[in-house]
């Protein structure tokens, strides 16, 4: 689990170029960059989900968002593919990042799940 002062996460190496909303919420923020996507859950949890590392760099090259902030969305519903080929040609990593960017707003944030998971697994649980 990724751990600072301010918030908690994790970290995963993609095996699929999809990115799925982890619960029901609405886009908060995107980026020009199309690598990040920020949701806020209807029940307040703050999530940051940013594709690999650097790829700012990339301008969007190979990056696809499939939301707009402001959206609703549901949980299971696609929100970016990427090009992970892209990426590595690049000279990125693919690890994406998942941080609970409001952590402090919960007396627990836990890791649920470790090593390889697939796609709407639950990973990590907040608890108020």
């Amino acid at each position: 689990m990724l751990e600072n002062r301010k918030t908690k996460g994790f970290a995963i190496e993609p095996s699929d170029p999809h990115v799925y909303a982890p619960f029901d919420g609405t886009v908060i923020q995107t980026m020009e960059s199309k690598h990040v996507v920020g949701l806020c859950s209807n029940d307040g949890v703050e999530v940051l989900i940013h594709v690999g590392i650097d790829t700012v760099d990339m301008n969007g090259t190979g990056f696809t968002l499939h939301c707009a902030e402001g959206d609703q969305v549901k949980r299971g519903q696609l929100l970016l593919t990427f090009d992970a080929k892209a990426i590595e040609k690049a000279g990125h990593p693919t690890i994406t990042v998942v941080i609970v960017t409001n952590t402090d707003n919960y007396k627990s944030v836990n890791m649920e799940k470790d090593g390889a998971v697939s796609a709407m697994d639950c990973v990590l649980t907040v608890g108020s």
